[in-house]
């Protein structure tokens, strides 16, 4: 949360203080508390928000390859519409986090890593299926006397060769093909990618935040079919320096026991999610702070006897 919040007041000190925002997004995994603290007019997944970017780059895109410093995901397009997708959240290997560390302990700077693939001659083999067993087989390359260009480059063929065998799956990856994420700016992953598939890979010119631009242009979307010129939804940047907190409540209002996500403010309720029946979410309408419980009782009868029991649960810890 306090990432987000810096990044927003960097965004107000970049723009200036007579810069109106027309309309907010939110996406990526923190989507929900990005618009919740933000006031974000749309919220949407990342799945979403990468095609829409995409399209704008690519119109005939059929297939987005994108790697990012946490996960990796493949989408697939036809005439414009997602078809398909898949998602690797689990495994480090082939993340740009993994790179990173990798980087690091070859001591080679990140932005020349994919200069050094370039560089090899004959790449070696590397086990890519497995972030720990990938970081074995490098120092084991290592101490056998292979070239550094030829590890790096034996790297990256086997993130690719990962990534291809897990997410596409046999599945057919069309053309066009659209490259995103912060790894798309690894010259050595893009070659390998153009090799192993057979076919041009195209990065985009800002391949490292196509998720927020897509969010970006599915929030000009809402705002343009909004009637009236309705306002945008965004808190303003004032609203950023209050005091806010999130914490998890257990719901004990039946058997599916749900971790329910409170965001508070300056002592106030803002906003929840995170249950599965709605029960909780849909107490608080946007920008408004009542009391949650209250507002419970009096609009859905008995069931506020389990949301009492939460926050009772919530106080004592």
């Amino acid at each position: 949360m306090a990432a987000l919040i810096d990044g927003v007041r960097a965004i107000q000190k970049t723009i200036g203080p007579s810069a109106r925002v027309a309309g907010m997004g939110a996406t990526g995994s923190g989507r929900l508390l990005a618009g919740c603290l933000l006031g974000a007019d749309v919220v949407k997944n990342e799945i979403t928000a990468h095609a829409a970017a995409a399209l704008t780059t690519e119109p005939s895109v059929g297939t987005i390859l994108e790697i990012g410093g946490q996960d990796s995901k493949i989408i697939f397009l036809r005439q414009g519409t997602v078809v398909d997708f898949a998602m690797n959240t689990v495994c480090a290997a082939g993340t740009g986090s993994f790179l990173d560390r990798q980087a690091a302990r070859l001591n080679v700077p990140i932005e020349k890593f994919g200069q050094y693939a370039l560089l090899s001659r004959q790449p070696v083999r590397i086990a890519g299926r497995c972030a720990v067993f990938a970081e074995s087989d490098m120092v084991h390359k290592q101490q056998m006397g292979h070239t550094l260009p030829d590890i790096v480059r034996g790297l990256c063929e086997a993130i690719v060769r990962n990534y291809i065998n897990n997410l596409a799956k046999g599945k057919k990856i069309e053309p066009a093909v659209v490259f995103q994420g912060g790894v798309a700016a690894n010259a050595g992953i893009v070659e390998e990618f153009k090799r192993q598939l057979g076919c041009d890979v195209v990065v985009p010119r800002h391949y490292d935040v196509m998720g927020a631009l897509g969010s970006a242009l599915l929030a000009y979307e809402v705002m343009e079919r909004k009637a009236g010129g309705q306002a945008t939804s965004f808190v303003g940047f004032d609203r950023l320096h209050r005091d806010y907190d999130a914490r998890s409540v257990e719901c004990d209002d039946c058997v599916n026991a749900c971790e329910v996500i409170e965001l508070r403010a300056d002592g106030g309720l803002v906003s929840c999610w995170g249950d599965r029946c709605g029960k909780w979410s849909a107490v608080l309408a946007k920008g408004q702070e009542p009391s949650l419980f209250a507002r419970t009782e009096r609009d859905q009868g008995s069931r506020g006897e389990g949301l009492k029991l939460g926050a009772q649960r919530a106080e004592k810890d």
